[in-house]
């Protein structure tokens, strides 16, 4: 329980230096290295993971009903899969690799032309 305290103060004091605007750039892919994404998903077998864990080819982790439905949860999502697996991933290696799945996968609307 205090960690899950210690870390939502955290993440409020971060969130309370960043500026409003500027936090949604976090979720913005048109500066990825989508080269180094697509090597890193390679490079860390992330479609054979996705395999053993779904079946088949393993896209059919791609889109679960209700789970990924935004930028942000996409690039959580990878951000939840290098800690889970222990990969160490840098946040630029993050959003890279959540760019290429934008890219192939997701296609998520421009970010200026998201519902809100």
């Amino acid at each position: 329980m205090k960690v899950l305290i210690a870390g939502s103060l955290v993440l409020a004091s971060v969130l309370a230096v960043v500026p409003a605007h500027a936090q949604p750039a976090l979720y913005r892919y048109a500066d990825a290295d989508l080269a180094l994404g697509e090597k890193l998903i390679r490079d860390n077998q992330c479609e054979a993971c996705h395999a053993r864990k779904v079946g088949g080819d393993g896209s059919s982790i791609y889109r679960p009903q209700g789970r990924i439905d935004s930028p942000g949860a996409l690039r959580g999502m990878v951000e939840y899969c290098s800690t889970e697996l222990n990969l160490g991933l840098f946040p630029e290696e993050v959003t890279a690799i959540a760019a290429v799945l934008q890219r192939d996968h997701y296609r998520f609307p421009a970010q200026g032309n998201a519902p809100r």
